[in-house]
């Protein structure tokens, strides 16, 4: 697959195949298509410039947002002014579980503006957009983003060479004497043994064993039915009874500390 500045692939992204590049994933929430294309259309112009890859995922209305929000979004324009569900209160929702993502306000009222701030808004952007005001926010935005090391880990398989930031894996398994790693849109098999890679992942805070095949990053856990954990891609991750109890607690504690 050649990588290209752009890769959009029906909403998803998968920016860890056999080169390695830092791929920004933006959500743009607008209930008007032209002004989506537009805000494209000067995003790219953006990235063109500046030499940075990025990832578009589209929603119409705040609900389906957050239906389908993933939480290693790096940037966010949304409309204030939505029918089915406004801007604010979908920045309030987001931001009980998400207070690190960047976001833009997009809007034709500037009444609207400092009810935005109160959601952590980095700016917001009056309508019609002009690229020059986009620019200059972007570049506001990058240079706090940059020097921001996230943390990652780096293996290779008989597939290539790959670098998985933590908070893009969803969990992992035991398969055979090495372990499956899910991320993003693909597996991959990581020549290591559970204990190792438990040793490694449980240095994140987002990481639990939940059985002494899986370890599950509780960021995607959205329910837990029986002896399953739910993520929020629709997987269902098994929870073994003698891990039960001390993977609640550590769920609890997790789901405590994100509100």
């Amino acid at each position: 697959m050649t990588k290209s500045k752009f890769e959009e692939m029906g909403g998803r992204l998968n920016p860890y195949l056999v080169e390695i590049i830092d791929v920004f994933k933006i959500a743009i929430c607008d209930d008007e298509q032209s002004l989506i294309v537009e805000l494209k259309k000067n995003l790219k112009r953006y990235a063109d410039e500046t030499e940075k890859t990025f990832c578009f995922f589209e929603f119409y209305d705040g609900t389906e947002l957050l239906e389908n929000y993933q939480p290693d979004f790096d940037l966010i324009f949304m409309d204030i002014k939505m029918e089915k569900l406004n801007g604010l209160k979908t920045a309030e929702e987001i931001r009980k579980t998400d207070s690190g993502v960047g976001l833009f306000f997009l809007t034709s009222l500037s009444q609207y503006v400092w009810k935005g701030y109160e959601y952590g808004a980095i700016n917001y952007l009056l309508k019609p957009m002009k690229y020059g005001r986009l620019k200059m926010e972007l570049d506001r935005f990058f240079s706090r983003y940059q020097g921001r090391e996230e943390a990652y880990l780096s293996f290779s398989n008989d597939n290539g060479k790959y670098k998985v930031l933590y908070k893009n894996l969803r969990y992992a398994e035991t398969q055979k004497r090495n372990v499956l790693l899910h991320f993003d849109e693909q597996e991959q098999v990581i020549y290591k043994n559970m204990k190792e890679i438990a040793s490694l992942l449980e240095t994140q805070q987002q990481f639990a064993r939940c059985h002494a095949s899986f370890i599950v990053n509780m960021a995607y856990v959205k329910s837990v039915e029986n002896l399953e954990a739910v993520l929020t891609t629709g997987e269902h991750v098994p929870i073994s009874q003698p891990k039960r109890k001390e993977f609640m607690a550590r769920l609890a504690d997790f789901w405590g500390d994100m509100l």
